[in-house]
């Protein structure tokens, strides 16, 4: 694989969509190629996936369903636009990726972690990030940024949501090289400058 796998990840109300998108733009501006997807979502069929995901309407989704789910839109994510891209010498720019799944679904929901990756490696073909940022903000305040209507998922308790963040901290002390813990407690463009020198480093700029 010729190109660079960087992902976002965070709670809700974590700026990190905030974030690729300033990285986005930072990496063109350099004439680097930049492709910039979402999880679940940014093929046809996983935004089809995605919309089952997050509607309010799917109440009553088992745990298991949803991990299963989740593993399904990124099965036709990695084979349809990310390994392509690699291939071609892109830098992937990816809106969640597996870390989700195991915060959200196995810290979060209680769905067996070591599952959790074993399918992972299945899903993804053992496509694995280059570099991951965790944006790490409380939970509570988190959500309360939201101000659209919240999906399934945002409308859990905050005692699901305080897991999902343990489980992020947990993730990123186990693998310290890959996942950077980037604190919210200051604007974008601070927290974007603390970002692009890790990018930089990765990518040689």
């Amino acid at each position: 694989m010729k190109g660079r796998f960087i992902t976002f990840e965070g709670s809700e109300g974590s700026g990190k969509s905030t974030q690729i998108g300033l990285v986005d733009r930072y990496l063109k501006r350099k004439g680097r190629k930049v492709l910039f997807l979402r999880e679940p979502g940014a093929t046809r069929i996983s935004e089809q996936v995605r919309r089952i995901l997050l509607d309010v309407g799917s109440a009553g989704m088992s745990d298991e369903c949803e991990t299963l789910l989740y593993m399904a839109a990124r099965a036709q994510l990695v084979r349809e636009k990310i390994i392509p891209a690699l291939r071609e010498g892109v830098v992937v720019l990816c809106d969640r990726f597996l870390d989700s799944t195991v915060a959200y679904q196995g810290y979060g929901n209680g769905v067996d972690i070591g599952w959790i990756k074993e399918l992972g490696r299945f899903t993804t073909g053992g496509v694995t990030p280059d570099l991951t940022f965790f944006f790490d903000i409380d939970a509570k305040k988190g959500l309360g940024r939201i101000r659209r209507p919240k999906d399934r998922i945002e409308r859990r308790s905050i005692l699901y949501h305080d897991r999902v963040r343990t489980g992020y901290r947990t993730l990123a002390r186990q693998e310290p090289g890959r996942i950077k813990l980037i604190k919210v407690d200051g604007n974008k463009e601070e927290i974007h400058l603390v970002v692009r020198k890790h990018i930089d480093s990765l990518l040689g700029l």
